[in-house]
This record gives C-alpha cells, structure tokens and sequence, in this order.
C-alpha cells in the first residue's frame, strides 16, 4: 500500500480580545486562559501520536500552541510564516465596528467576494493567501512523506488548506467551520489527498461565529 503523510492540522486556542471580532490577521495576539486549556487538552489527544516534524506560522497563537503540544514529543518546532493568516492592511487589530466606521460598506463588498477582496492598505485576498500556502505545505508534505506532521495555523489557513485538499472553491471556505482549539485530519498520498476529519472539538464549548475568520 502507497505511504502518504499524515497532517494533523490543528487551528490555535481561543485568543485575547475574542469577545469584539477583530482582523487578526498578522497582529501579534496572545491566547487566552481558555485557548491554553483548549490546546492542553488537545495536547492530550495527540500525546501518543508519533510526529515527525511541528510546524507553526511565526505568531504567538500558534507558536504557543505548537509549544504545549510539543512537550510531548521529540520532534522539533518548526516556524513557517509563509502559513501567517490573512494580511488585513489597514484593517489589521481593528475591530468589526472599527472597520465599518472608518471604511463604510466593504466589509458587505468583502463578503460579496470572499477570494478575491483585497483590504484597503495592500492588504491580502484569500487567493493571495493561497497562493503563498500552497507551494509551502507542499514542501513540508514531501519533506514528510510517510509520516505523521502537526500543523498548528489560523482559521483562514486552514479552510483554504480543506479547500483545497477536498479541491473546493475557496470562494466558498467559509462553509468549513473552524472553532478555536479544533483539529482536522487529512492524509496526503503521492495524486490525492483524503480528508478524515473537519473542525473535531474535543470538550470545549465552540465559540460564536467569527465573521472576519481570523
């Protein structure tokens, strides 16, 4: 039987601040008490899991989640920025209500185009964004084939990342719920890849819906 590669993609904890949706996008936010609970626990889940390699995007939610699940294991803790959530521009650590006063109405043309928006101030569309993901999981899959690999990323990320895999219009990512702490499955084989599990929680209660994802 052909060996494939193994991705536990896992999305961060709950973050500081998530009671007011902001687009953290590449702004620096800690995880909460709860967001290092959720990753704990998803510690726990995969402490008998052997990894070959854990990857993290270079942001302190991700970084530190990579962190507690690493304790368990051997493998080193790898940052890859290229798979930073979505660069918001000038949005970037405002607010839901911050973005609608400053920018009236494109948030509504935002959702009217979900892959090809880009935010005022140079910032990313979610095609931008895959384009920079795809040819660096690509390179993290081969230098991994036959093993198992943990990805700790962002919710944008990781749609983009099922899209992809299940070779789904990203335009419609937002169909794939990611709450925080969650964990997805997907294995890679040398001209497919099959899609075990979407957005597992383990004990935690799932958060509201985030409309900026981020």
């Amino acid at each position: 039987m052909e060996k494939h590669t193994r991705l536990y993609l896992a999305r961060h904890g709950q973050v500081v601040g998530f009671e007011k949706p902001a687009a953290n996008g590449y702004t620096d936010v800690d995880i909460t008490e709860t967001g290092v609970a959720q990753m704990n626990t998803l510690a726990e889940r995969l402490r008998d899991i052997e990894l070959s390699a854990i990857y993290a995007t270079g942001l302190k939610r991700t970084e530190k989640g990579a962190g507690i699940i690493g304790r368990y294991h051997e493998c080193p803790v790898i940052s890859k920025p290229d798979l930073k959530e979505i660069y918001f521009g000038a949005w970037e650590g405002m607010t839901l209500e911050e973005i609608e006063e400053a920018y009236p109405g494109e948030l509504k043309k935002r959702s009217f185009d979900i892959a090809g928006y880009r935010p005022p101030g140079n910032g990313e569309s979610m095609k931008d964004v895959s384009k920079r993901i795809r040819p660096c999981l690509k390179e993290i899959i081969m230098e991994n084939i036959g093993n198992n690999i943990l990805v700790v990323a962002h919710g944008g990320v990781n749609r983009i990342i099922l899209c992809n895999a299940l070779d789904m219009n990203i335009s419609r990512l937002f169909n794939l719920e990611q709450d925080y702490g969650c964990l997805n499955i997907i294995d890679y084989f040398s001209d497919n890849a099959v899609v075990k599990l979407v957005n597992g929680s383990l004990c935690w209660k799932s958060e509201k819906l985030e409309p900026l994802r981020r």
